[in-house]
């Protein structure tokens, strides 16, 4: 996807009167932990003397610079008396306790000794290691109390009393921290797959490099690990990155370093520092290996294919059917009229000269069955599974690079299920998670996904080899919503879900692949989502970037709704109707690209 990757959308979400929803979803917020080109200024003991403002900064204190100093910053909040129940650990050790609040701070008054105490309750987000990588939580508590005392009477405030962690509330990510994506290949080393970590915005240039390669060193993300390649055993970076204004040293220990592996890590290096131009010198054992122009590397070497421009589909009376949407590119249906019929939901994918169509169909007695076909537009040749169920969820395509073994992954009664795309055959994924799957999603590179269960989203690494899928174990991520009921993939490392805020209300919410932010888009729907469906990209010409569309509602009442700006789609913006079409509200919208 060459010049084309979007960064993490690290919008922080905060408490209901101190965030302002977002209505359209109209992108990201600016580049975090940076203010005017500086890094935020650090929280200090002195910037508020009243005891709940006293303990937010506390929460932001241990993120808010090099962790190194961790401990430093944090313990100018403790009373002398107590800050060894803060056990000090070693850099490489410290762990930060990522959490969300979900309410206000409760503050008790001072008591007659001039003591008070703050409640904070919270859920939690995850642990940020020393890699840059949010791991899922250890901790399980849901309320922390902090103590406090004055200095002096009147003056500033100490904490006497605390839990034993490093907690961090996770708006202090977006605050002091920069969303970095580095890169690992996938299994036949044909594509990269992103994987989101975190880097202290303090950190200067030089280090970001050295940051980089120690993580591709160090390996993938714990539940990413299973679906990409690792670099050979015993890599390892000698010494830190040199170089400025262009032009930078990596040396490394490589095992086995001949020109075609120094290659790859060379892609993966430009695309791990998308930011970077100029030129970056590969030495294996101090010996100059390899060169890599880091412009032109992204230019000739896409990390994967985003597809050409998209186009917006819709289901209405049964068939799919073009959406014009402002001064959008529209394109025909690329199925032939003879199968597009009986359609609930469908989803349609460009693959080189081919278009992967898998439509969800009504046949006797309302029982739903997958149809599947593949080819050049338009698509003739179908198959239908002989599977007959309740319900069955919008198929999503995984983008793999074999054209001649299309796949893709389907949920069906609750359960999730490979299918083939020629054959239309469905096999059942097993699946380490609680309650009924009831929707799933792929990534633009083909080798994540995000999935529903039991209410809650979850994200899996997914290889796939002459199309044989495998679906690896699933990891929960936290979010503000429960009840969630539907997903899709909105940017690189970006999901946008369906679900019930604390209200038990109807909202849409973006959140990073980790859960560490997540904000509302969306709230007071009114009505259940039943279907999502995003544009990843970001070409030029196509809709603007983080694009949605989605359904909500039930049964006849089901409608289909868009952001940028946020309205119902009409008939009249539905294409191609033939003469006598029912009038009825368009439903199950999508994206083709």
């Amino acid at each position: 996807m060459a010049g084309s990757l979007l960064p993490a959308a690290l919008i922080g979400c905060g408490l209901p009167d101190e965030t302002e929803v977002q209505v359209d979803g109209s992108g990201p917020a600016a580049e975090a932990g940076a203010l005017n080109g500086s890094p935020a200024r650090p929280p200090s003991p002195t910037d508020s003397n009243e005891p709940g403002p006293f303990i937010e900064n506390y929460l932001r204190a241990a993120a808010a610079g090099e962790r190194e100093q961790a401990y430093t910053r944090v313990k100018e909040f403790i009373a002398p008396e107590s800050r060894a129940g803060l056990p000090e650990k070693q850099s490489s050790e410290i762990e930060l306790t990522v959490v969300r609040l979900r309410e206000k701070l409760e503050v008790t008054p001072p008591n007659n000794q001039g003591t008070s105490a703050v409640t904070v309750k919270v859920q939690q987000v995850g642990v940020l290691r020393a890699d840059g990588t949010l791991a899922p939580p250890v901790e399980s508590d849901t309320e922390y109390v902090f103590r406090l005392r004055r200095t002096e009477p009147g003056q500033g405030l100490l904490i006497t009393d605390l839990p034993n962690v490093l907690l961090v509330r996770d708006t202090a990510l977006r605050d002091y921290y920069r969303p970095l994506t580095i890169y690992f290949w996938n299994s036949d080393q044909k594509r990269l797959v992103p994987d989101l970590r975190y880097l202290p915005s303090s950190v200067p240039t030089e280090r970001r490099v050295t940051d980089v390669v120690k993580w591709l060193a160090g390996g993938p993300s714990d539940w990413l690990a299973p679906g990409v390649t690792r670099l050979p055993d015993g890599t390892r970076p000698i010494n830190n990155a040199t170089g400025a204004d262009g032009h930078w040293e990596v040396n490394l220990t490589m095992p086995g370093a001949n020109d075609g592996k120094l290659a790859l890590l060379g892609t993966q290096l430009a695309w791990s520092l998308s930011d970077l131009t100029g030129k970056l010198d590969l030495k294996i054992q101090n010996q100059k290996r390899h060169t890599v122009d880091l412009e032109q590397e992204r230019a000739a070497h896409a990390a994967y294919p985003h597809g050409d421009l998209p186009a917006r589909f819709t289901v209405y009376d049964g068939a799919i059917r073009p959406l014009a949407i402002g001064n959008e590119p529209t394109a025909g249906v690329p199925i032939e009229p003879a199968d597009n019929k009986n359609v609930v939901s469908a989803a349609l994918a460009r693959a080189d000269d081919q278009v992967l169509a898998a439509l969800v169909v009504t046949g006797s007695g309302g029982r739903k069955r997958l149809k599947v076909g593949s080819g050049p537009a338009p698509v003739t040749v179908f198959n239908t599974n002989s599977g007959a169920y309740r319900s069955i969820g919008r198929p999503t395509w995984l983008r793999s690079l074999d054209k001649n073994h299309p796949a893709g992954l389907v949920v069906a009664d609750g359960k999730l299920y490979r299918f083939d795309g020629t054959s239309a055959a469905m096999s059942r994924v097993s699946l380490a998670v609680p309650g009924p799957v009831v929707a799933v999603a792929s990534s633009l590179d083909g080798h994540r996904i995000a999935l529903v269960s039991g209410g809650a989203l979850y994200v899996a690494a997914v290889s796939v080899d002459g199309g044989v899928i495998s679906v690896r174990q699933p990891r929960r991520l936290a979010t503000p919503l429960t009840a969630i009921t539907a997903v899709d993939w909105i940017a690189e490392n970006d999901l946008i879900l369906a679900g019930a805020e604390a209200d038990r209300r109807p909202a849409i919410y973006q959140s990073t692949v980790d859960g560490a932010q997540a904000t509302a888009l969306r709230t007071n729907l009114g009505a259940e989502v039943t279907q999502l469906a995003a544009y990843p990209g970001g070409v030029v010409g196509g809709p603007p970037a983080f694009s949605y569309m989605y359904e909500a509602g039930s049964g006849a009442n089901r409608a289909a709704y868009r952001n940028n700006p946020f309205d119902n789609i009409k008939r009249e913006q539905v294409l191609d109707l033939p003469a006598g079409s029912g009038a009825t509200d368009p439903t199950a919208p999508f994206f083709l690209y």
